[in-house]
C-alpha cells in the first residue's frame, strides 16, 4: 500500500451512535458499503471520513480497513468510551493508549488464558510479546497536548461523581470481545498489564494499522464504567457524558497528527 499524503483525511471509528454523535463535525456526504456509513466532514481542521463501525474487533477491523483501502486514510483514530481498570482513575477521566493490546488472543492453559501478539503462532522460539506501541514522536505530541487540555467538571446529572474534574492520561488499553462486568477479572487484567481500561475494539484497529504498514493509530477512551459487578449500569448512566469527553481529547488528539 503506498503511503498515504499528508492532505489525505483522518479516519475516525465509533462503536456506538452515543459515541459518534458527538463529533458534530461529522456532516457531509455519506458513502454506504454494506451496512456501514461512511461520511465525509472535518475534526480539528482536517478533512476526515467518519464511521460507526459497530461493537466488537471484527467490526472495527473491517472498518478500519476499508478507512485505508477505500477512502486512502492517512491515519486513524477511535473516540469511544471504555472500562476501567487502574482503581487510581475513575469515571471521567479519559485514556489515550500510548500501548494497545488483545487481552484475549493466546492460548488457555489451566483455566488461564496466556496471551501473545495476534497473528503469532503458539510455537516455542517465537517473539509472542503482545501490544502496538505509539512511536515516540507521536507519544511526545499527544503527551504535551494531554498536559495542555483542562475539561470541565463532570456536570451534575452524572450520580457519584458530579464536580469531580477529569483527568487525560496516556496508558495500556486492552481489547476483547466481551463486555467486562467481573470484579476478579478486572482486578487480573489490571495486575497483569497494568492496563489502565479495557474495550472492544481498539487492539484490532492497531493490528489492521501495523498490517498496512505502521499508519499512525490513536485510540481515545473516556472512563464511563469501572469495569466491576455494576459496569452494566454504570455504562449507561455515564454514556453520555464519557462519550462528551471522548470527542472533546479526540479533537485534540487529531490535532496531534
Amino acid at each position: 500500500m503506498t503511503p498515504p499524503s499528508t492532505t489525505a483525511p483522518l479516519g475516525v471509528l465509533s462503536a456506538i451512535p452515543e459515541e459518534l454523535a458527538q463529533l458534530d463535525e461529522a456532516a457531509g456526504d455519506t458513502h454506504r458499503i454494506g451496512e456501514l456509513a461512511f461520511t465525509r466532514g472535518a475534526i480539528a481542521g482536517r478533512s476526515a471520513v467518519f464511521v460507526e463501525c459497530g461493537i466488537g474487533k471484527v467490526n472495527a477491523a473491517i472498518a478500519a480497513t476499508l478507512l485505508l483501502t477505500r477512502f486512502d486514510c492517512r491515519a486513524l483514530l477511535f473516540c469511544g468510551v471504555a472500562g476501567g481498570l487502574d482503581p487510581a482513575y475513575g469515571v471521567g477521566d479519559v485514556v489515550i493508549g500510548a500501548r494497545n493490546l488483545q487481552h484475549d488472543y493466546g492460548t488457555l492453559v489451566a483455566g488461564e488464558i496466556r496471551t501473545y501478539q495476534p497473528g503469532v503462532p503458539w510455537l516455542s522460539g517465537r517473539d509472542r510479546t503482545p501490544g502496538y506501541d505509539l512511536p515516540p514522536d507521536l507519544l511526545a505530541r499527544l503527551g504535551t497536548a494531554a498536559e495542555a487540555l483542562a475539561l470541565p467538571p463532570l456536570p451534575a446529572a452524572v450520580t457519584g461523581a458530579a464536580g469531580r474534574v477529569p483527568r487525560v492520561v496516556l496508558g495500556t488499553i486492552l481489547s476483547g470481545d466481551t463486555f467486562l462486568n467481573c470484579d476478579a477479572t478486572r482486578q487480573r487484567l489490571h495486575a497483569t498489564f497494568d492496563a489502565a481500561a479495557v474495550e472492544m475494539e481498539g487492539g484490532a484497529v492497531a493490528q489492521v494499522c501495523r498490517r498496512f504498514g505502521d499508519v499512525p493509530f490513536v485510540n481515545v477512551r473516556c472512563l464511563s464504567d469501572l469495569a466491576g459487578a455494576s459496569s452494566h449500569l454504570d455504562f449507561r448512566t455515564f454514556l453520555p457524558a464519557a462519550a462528551h469527553l471522548a470527542a472533546t481529547v479526540t479533537r485534540h488528539a487529531a490535532a496531534a497528527l
